[in-house]
């Protein structure tokens, strides 16, 4: 491990920790310090440390927080990010609300602490030498590198003592040009618009200026590929949790799918509901000759929501798979999954589970932005505390708000596009009844649907509801009848107060029943 200190963008020292001994500063600045060390010791951990936090590094811990090559990581000590938050008027993803309690998975990199391997830095070194500023190269190499692979954290475990180091932000022009570099072009005139109409700021000399310069191109980043072990060196156990509904005929294919897995799980936990009063269970063949104890629960209470928390209640193994009843795959499935796991040392996976003929668009294991609710596996010790939350039952947002749940108590979610379901969609699935909403007869319907809303209230930066509201506002602009946009914003206000409404009420009415 090779540190450098730094203050004011510029170097102090440089400590190799592994052989005990200064090394010699060719250059003070930072950013050229911190290619030119990753150049000359090609295959090293390299951290960058400021200055005044030199007597808080938790050395200890840093052979397990980088456990693999493949790991960035940083820890912000300021309430307030380098990366403006801003930057929520274009980002959508869970990544850029971080929990600064816990390991977190964001591409908001910082250069008060943090380290990653000099084999990653030096894929970059061509196209952000020039730069003068760390911080701002280090959220260019995450956000390039998330998507293909690298794997990037907030982590407070980086340091053994609370320390603040103030620095400034983000000049605005730097950012409009990392948005112009990271998203597609429109996104730069939202952010425009999102700035004017929420905080009354007219950006026209920052825009300016980022037209000016050019466009940071960063060729496309390959990481290497990963060599998996042939085998598990630690068997653990796994429960599997499948709620159902109707679907006796896919539900026995799943469980001899599951019967004949190399790996086999220890409890298949089965949570059936049926809302027929005086119905019973039409699974006759659980009693069967089968692998593996089947933990069988008959419920009247409709609800995905309710019958995966009864299933929670009953798991007893070191991991689950949350699998769905009409999913089809290979023997072989189990075992993948866990070598992935391994080699990765992940907390928990989504697996690629698409229906026939649709095209997986990814080709190699990165970090997720959701989570499947009948395609992951979790570890175990990470869902105590968690749960699967009611305002959602009924709705949609339940597994994006699961992988939220997930990510807030330090479990990372990876997507592994390498072990494959096929996803049957069998038609007598699903909603087979008509729910009746709380607010299905209200004079003024709530938009979005209240259970959207109140995934965006709980797990939303303010900056990122602002920016889904615009977004809202002129997409639905076009399929609706009023064309005077003044009248048709009062009446979509209206709709938007309703659903922060009823999604309040949701929330409340979620956490009176925990």
């Amino acid at each position: 491990m090779i540190v450098i200190f730094h203050k004011k963008n510029r170097t102090k020292s440089v400590f190799d920790y592994e052989n005990n001994q200064e090394l010699k500063i060719e250059s003070n600045k930072l950013v050229t310090t911190f290619f030119s060390l990753a150049n000359a010791y090609s295959d090293r951990l390299i951290v960058w440390c400021h200055v005044d936090l030199k007597h808080n590094l938790n050395i200890e811990e840093f052979g397990e927080i980088f456990h693999n090559q493949l790991i960035m990581c940083s820890f912000e000590t300021s309430d307030k990010h380098y990366m403006d938050s801003s930057i929520g008027y274009v980002e959508a993803s869970p990544f850029i609300n971080v929990n600064k309690s816990c390991k977190y998975p964001t591409w908001l990199m910082s250069s008060d602490i943090g380290g990653m391997y000099s084999k990653v830095i030096n894929r970059f070194k061509n196209d952000l030498s020039f730069a003068s500023n760390l911080d701002l190269v280090l959220n260019y190499i995450s956000k390039k590198g998330m998507p293909n692979g690298l794997l990037c954290y907030s982590n407070p475990r980086l340091l053994n003592m609370e320390k603040v180091i103030d620095k400034k932000s983000i000049k605005k022009s730097d950012l409009i040009t990392f948005i112009k570099s990271n998203y597609k072009h429109r996104w730069v005139y939202i952010y425009l618009f999102n700035n004017f109409i929420y905080q009354k700021k007219i950006l026209a000399l920052p825009f300016f200026i980022s037209i000016l310069g050019e466009k940071i191109r960063i060729h496309q980043l390959k990481l290497d590929t990963v060599q998996i072990p042939n085998q598990i060196f630690n068997e653990k156990s796994v429960d599997v949790l499948i709620p159902t509904l109707g679907r006796k005929k896919e539900l026995l294919d799943v469980l001899k799918d599951l019967n004949n897995q190399t790996v086999l799980p220890k409890n298949v936990i089965i949570v059936e509901q049926n809302s027929e009063e005086g119905s019973i269970s039409e699974l006759d063949y659980l009693n069967g000759n089968w692998n593996f104890i089947i933990k069988h629960h008959f419920t009247h209470q409709l609800g995905a929501c309710n019958a995966r928390n009864i299933g929670l209640s009953l798991i007893e193994s070191d991991f689950v798979f949350f699998a769905d009843d009409d999913i089809r795959f290979s023997e072989k499935l189990i075992e993948e999954s866990l070598v992935y796991m391994y080699y990765y040392n992940a907390d928990a996976i989504t697996l690629n589970c698409l229906q026939e003929n649709e095209v997986e668009l990814h080709n190699r294991v990165h970090q997720w932005p959701t989570f499947g609710t009948n395609a992951s596996i979790s570890k175990t010790k990470y869902l105590d505390k968690i749960r699967f939350r009611m305002a959602y039952e009924f709705g949609y947002g339940e597994d994006s708000d699961f992988g939220m749940q997930l990510r807030n108590q330090g479990c990372d979610i990876l997507y592994v596009p390498f072990v494959k379901m096929l996803h049957l969609k069998a038609p007598i699935g699903g909603f087979r009844f008509k729910i009746t909403k709380e607010w299905g007869n209200d004079e003024i319907q709530p938009k979005p649907a209240p259970t959207v809303m109140v995934y965006k209230l709980k797990h939303n930066t303010k900056e990122q509801l602002q920016s889904y509201k615009t977004t809202l506002f002129t997409k639905f602009y076009r399929r609706q009848l009023i064309n005077n946009p003044l009248k048709y914003y009062k009446t979509f206000q209206k709709s938007w107060n309703q659903s922060i409404y009823w999604a309040n009420y949701l929330i409340k009415k979620d956490s009176d029943e925990v």
